[in-house]
């Protein structure tokens, strides 16, 4: 399954053409950091820097990528990230996962085949602002938030090939 950009979900397999593929490794990794980096990147591969944002912007809004851009210790400026999961009545789904969606706090979320069946990561400025957050949805959605917030940072770079 699939998440797509708008937070729907796919049950189709993610469709790669050899230059996806390509971009995906190059990308998976030491990005440039420069003025240009899309358009060096584009050069690497021999494509047009163009090219190179149509096909992410396409695998982003298709659910073959979830997310591309940079990592950061939110903690270190004073924010806070938080892994916070519901128990969704199946029937309510999809309308809960529009709320919890709709919250510019909300970084991604996940279905899962569990009690606990959406996950999603809250990227916020400030503790305060994730436990507003959090009191937010349960107040929309009438269901409790259970919520993880990080506690310890690890660093796992894992390179899938693809």
């Amino acid at each position: 399954m699939n998440a797509r950009a708008d937070g729907a979900f796919s049950r189709e397999p993610a469709v790669l053409d050899a230059t996806d593929a390509l971009l995906i490794r190059r990308l998976h990794g030491d990005f440039p950091l420069s003025d240009t980096p899309f358009a060096e990147v584009a050069a690497e591969l021999g494509l047009s820097e163009d090219e190179v944002l149509t096909r992410l912007r396409r695998m982003l809004e298709d659910g073959v990528l979830s997310r591309f851009g940079p990592l950061f210790q939110i903690e270190r400026a004073g924010g806070q990230f938080v892994l916070a999961a519901l128990q969704v009545p199946e029937g309510r789904f999809d309308a809960v996962a529009e709320i919890v969606n709709a919250l510019p706090e909300v970084a991604h979320n996940y279905r899962r085949e569990h009690a606990f069946n959406m996950w999603f990561v809250l990227a916020c400025t400030s503790p305060a602002q994730a436990r507003e957050a959090c009191a937010r949805i349960e107040a929309e959605t009438g269901l409790r938030v259970f919520a993880f917030p990080k506690e310890k940072e690890f660093f796992v770079e894992l390179q899938l090939p693809v």
